[in-house]
């Protein structure tokens, strides 16, 4: 059974980072590509960034692009997000999601994922 579990999630000030991560399971081969979503309180869930199966290719968001980082260890089936320069708006729910159809790159788009984890709390605030 594939499983995704994020963890690292909680209390931060603004400016200051965090580090998540999504631990996999279950799955057969690396063949899979990752996205992390963020769901803001009262809004849609949205793509932040995501990473192909080698880890070769990464894609960000714009909200996100120079304050956030995408990374793999396929050793240890764990994809982390790391977050500096954080803000308030980053505050939400964010989700890790696996794709086993797309694997050589990747994609912000809900649709394309296979696989969701339970998500881990982030609230940016002083």
């Amino acid at each position: 059974q594939q499983q995704l579990v994020e963890s690292g999630g909680g209390l931060v000030q603004p400016g200051g980072s965090m580090r998540l991560s999504c631990a996999a399971s279950g799955f057969t081969s690396d063949y899979y590509a990752i996205g992390w979503f963020h769901q803001a309180p009262g809004k849609e869930r949205e793509g932040v960034s995501c990473i192909s199966s080698s880890g070769g290719f990464t894609n960000y968001g714009d909200s996100v692009k120079g304050r956030f980082t995408i990374s793999r260890d396929n050793d240890k089936n764990t994809v982390y997000l790391q977050m500096n320069s954080l803000k308030p708006e980053d505050t939400g729910i964010y989700y890790c999601a696996a794709s086993t159809t797309v694997q050589f790159m990747c994609a912000r788009a809900r649709v394309v994922y296979d696989y969701w984890g339970q998500g881990t709390r982030v609230t940016v605030s002083s």
